[in-house]
């Protein structure tokens, strides 16, 4: 194949599909539009009904002979220095399935660290794959989890010998990267691949002043969020192989048993435009982000009780490896409230969304979209945030854990304790229960509770506490946590 970046396959296969002004009897029903409801069609308008037709028998013929999707697949391997990419329209969270599925089968071993997104606990319940995890690098003082050390997945190894490979989330939805050049070697010196949810981390391949890309770093697998930091449209997902020691085969095959067999062409042009874009502009787009983002820093950090996170606060012995500044990670705690009530307020008041809040920090990421205008919008807002703190205390108490208190007994696998016999039961009465359910805090959609877990009055309290303080609970089956659903063991 000829490598030529100004090409889009996609996109470029749309224009001829309009221009040729072909008839389709087929789906989707809405045939170009002309079917939508005119009410729909006034808020989204015509260009979205017209990039929605089939993927085989529309935008490419019924055997795909145009090789449409595949050649849009490899610009994108080349972009980012992969052998092989695949692109999902089921978001990141099938393609970190289908990249475990390849590694390991059931009741196999796979080491994962245990700020894992749901999504990979939910790929263990799914297959039946059996975690030995690996705690994170906890920092005591700030309350917040980095990814887990070399060191610690090379213990790890050598307790689970028979493990099939591992699995590392870098970066983190806080901006924490992983050591991903160790990690691998520790996985390579015993032939056993290297999975990286990099979903927070499509922009990392085109600017040398980012973090290292996890294909550059010598990953097997690596999987990326395109709507996250990049251009593309919700859902929109790549994941990327490199290596002998996963047939690309079989890791296709793993992504077609979950994936949707209607593909959304929409998310697929919104792949192959983000590529196109930034291997043409990446570095200028990137540079001007990364500038900007400084500049926020910087003045984000002179207003009064505001902190913003830097390489400082997480990088060095016992934390992360290296810093993406992007995620701008704003610590309220000076104000003497929580994140829930300063992002609350930040909608409410000045229609500005942060991304996750927690216990004392709001997350605002920077993307090559934002500019002196947005950003101002930002730091005005946050500066009324700071001259009207009263109005945010008193913070409800949120009883976070200890390092030590966080980390659950995995009793069984995830998949038996969610599919074997369950109750719900009141929470005052569920410590010392087996977990039946994931228990989340979302975003970021880390889960302080997975299936398999024996419950303990201290998890439980941070929960219960954090959910009267603001927590959003979206994935337990009672969000309000007055029941829990536990496993009834035998």
């Amino acid at each position: 194949m000829v490598i030529d970046h100004t090409e889009a396959p996609v996109l470029d296969a749309l224009v001829r599909y309009r221009k040729s002004g072909e008839l389709a009897f087929t789906p989707p029903g809405h045939k170009q539009a002309r079917g939508a409801d005119p009410q729909v069609r006034e808020v989204l308008g015509d260009a979205v009904f017209h990039g929605d037709l089939l993927a085989s028998g529309g935008l490419d013929d019924r055997r795909t002979t145009g090789r449409v999707l595949e050649r849009a697949e490899d610009l994108m391997a080349d972009a980012v220095h992969a052998e092989h990419t695949f692109f999902s329209t089921c978001g990141s969270s099938l393609s970190v399935k289908a990249a475990m599925l390849a590694v390991a089968g059931p009741h196999e071993k796979l080491l994962v660290g245990r700020d894992a997104h749901k999504s990979v606990v939910s790929g263990l319940i799914l297959s039946g794959v059996r975690p030995v995890w690996v705690d994170p690098q906890w920092d005591a003082e700030r309350r917040l989890a980095h990814p887990p050390s070399p060191e610690q997945f090379e213990r790890a190894f050598a307790e689970h010998p028979d493990a099939r490979g591992a699995l590392v989330t870098s970066p983190t939805p806080y901006g924490a990267c992983a050591d991903l050049s160790a990690i691998a070697d520790v996985c390579h010196r015993r032939s056993r691949p290297l999975i990286v949810d990099e979903a927070w981390g499509a922009h990392l391949p085109f600017h040398p002043d980012l973090p290292t890309w996890a294909m550059d770093a010598g990953a097997d697998v690596c999987v990326t969020s395109i709507h996250k930091m990049g251009s593309g449209l919700e859902q929109g997902s790549v994941f990327h192989l490199q290596g002998d020691l996963i047939d690309p085969a079989l890791l296709k095959s793993r992504a077609d048993l979950l994936g949707t067999t209607s593909p959304s062409v929409l998310l697929y042009a919104g792949i192959d435009g983000w590529r196109r874009q930034m291997v043409l502009h990446g570095h200028r787009l990137m540079t001007r982000a990364l500038d900007l983002a400084a500049r926020v820093r910087a003045d984000i950090e002179e207003i009064d009780g505001l902190h913003v996170d830097d390489r400082g606060d997480y990088c060095g012995p016992g934390r992360a490896a290296d810093f993406d500044p992007l995620p701008v990670v704003i610590d309220v705690s000076g104000l003497r409230t929580t994140g829930y009530r300063a992002a609350d307020r930040l909608r409410e008041h000045h229609s500005i969304d942060a991304h996750l809040a927690d216990h004392r920090r709001i997350s605002t990421q920077i993307t090559h979209a934002d500019d002196t205008d947005t950003t101002r919008s930002l730091t005005e807002a946050l500066r009324e945030l700071s001259r009207k703190a009263a109005n945010l205390r008193p913070a409800p108490h949120i009883a976070v854990p200890t390092p030590d208190e966080m980390r659950l007994e995995q009793t069984c696998l995830p998949r038996d304790a969610y599919f074997d016999a369950v109750e719900d039961v009141p929470v005052d009465e569920a410590a010392g229960r087996v977990a039946a359910e994931m228990l989340t805090p979302y975003p970021p959609g880390i889960p302080a509770v997975v299936p398999g877990e024996r419950l303990t009055s201290a998890v439980l309290r941070y929960l219960t506490t954090g959910i009267e303080g603001g927590m959003n609970l979206p994935d337990a089956a009672d969000p309000a946590l007055r029941t829990v659903r536990v496993h009834i063991e035998k």
